[in-house]
């Protein structure tokens, strides 16, 4: 029966168990730079240690002006890779696998002089008014994703995650919500996030696995549904996607009336787990199920229930570094820690 500590394989990547270190954005990057600093280094190593089969470096912008705020992590630059292959070598010599989070946060970016998107629409009345971009702004940004690509292999990492989630710039082109556009863009909502995927896949070894993180639904008054999200990632499928990674929501702050077709999200345990199921049932990749996942029993149900492939914990190894160890502990499961700790 496979569990939480069953190894998992996909193309060229084999994890020693089904725990993910879902993205969580630090800003902290005091330099404002987008290098990662001795911070980033202890924060990932320390999660290596305490066992996660596959960690994904936080959100990493692909321009300066692609970040949340300027102290988010960027890989917009040759200069930027020593600094991830540091932290990469190190979290392998614990057994862990390393992934990284390739993004832009389009009208999401907070310190941007003017932010870009699909459309002229802000996030909310707090926010600028993005700039729409223009076509052969959309083939400079593609190309970007590509150098970054390009550069992230050259960091040594295992695989590569499109942050096609939360409201950010994959999310802007493919929501209805906030795609305005009356050309190629607009009439084809997955043709943006299509065309990062076959140039990020340009770069990769044919081994390396492609991820991509999705919000499933929206959760706002006219926001799109899980159909809607699926009919969009057999495209992004076809382009290359090799597992996806399901999440929900962000692309617009809650509202406490006129919600989307799933209404206001909960906050219970495992709440977005059906999301994974839907696309688990569509599709023959593998599936990552995320949120409020951090208890062993829950986190191992999804697993042998195959609501799920692998399970993403956030803020569950934000508060226990050594979640895994402790999960395996409770589930009864044997696995290797590190000798130093072994007489505890």
């Amino acid at each position: 029966m496979t569990h939480l500590f069953s190894p998992f394989s996909c193309k060229g990547l084999t994890l020693k168990n089904r725990i993910v270190m879902a993205p969580m954005c630090q800003y902290s990057v005091e330099a404002k730079d987008g290098k990662p600093n001795d911070w980033h280094f202890t924060h990932y190593t320390s999660r290596a240690v305490g066992g996660a089969g596959l960690i994904i470096i936080e959100m990493t912008d692909v321009e300066p002006d692609g970040r949340i705020t300027d102290y988010d992590l960027g890989i917009w630059s040759d200069d930027h890779v020593p600094a991830y292959a540091r932290i990469v070598e190190a979290c392998h010599k614990h057994g862990a696998k390393m992934g990284i989070q390739i993004a832009h946060a389009g009208r999401k970016a907070e310190d941007a002089e003017l932010p870009v998107s699909s459309s002229a629409i802000a996030y909310d009345s707090t926010f600028k008014v993005p700039k729409a971009l223009a076509k052969d702004e959309i083939n400079a940004l593609v190309e970007k994703f590509r150098q970054a690509a390009k550069r992230a292999v050259q960091a040594g990492f295992d695989t590569i995650e499109l942050h096609g989630a939360h409201g950010y710039l994959i999310h802007q082109f493919h929501s209805p919500l906030i795609n305005k556009r009356d050309d190629e863009y607009g009439e084809n909502l997955a043709k943006f996030g299509v065309e990062v995927i076959q140039a990020v896949k340009s770069e990769l070894p044919a081994e390396m696995p492609l991820l991509m993180r999705v919000s499933a639904t929206e959760f706002s008054a006219g926001g799109y549904d899980v159909a809607h999200m699926l009919d969009i990632c057999k495209q992004y499928e076809a382009a290359g996607v090799d597992i996806f990674h399901i999440s929900a929501g962000g692309e617009a702050p809650l509202e406490v009336a006129g919600m989307g077709p799933h209404g206001k999200p909960g906050t219970h345990s495992g709440y977005q787990v059906p999301y994974a199921q839907a696309f688990k049932q569509q599709f023959d990749l593998p599936i990552i199920s995320v949120g409020r996942l951090d208890s062993p029993e829950l986190a191992n149900a999804v697993i042998g229930n195959n609501d799920a492939d692998l399970v993403a914990i956030g803020r569950g190894l934000l508060r226990d570094p050594y979640w895994p160890l402790h999960a395996a502990r409770t589930l009864n499961h044997k696995i290797d820690i590190p000798k130093q700790y072994s007489r505890a």
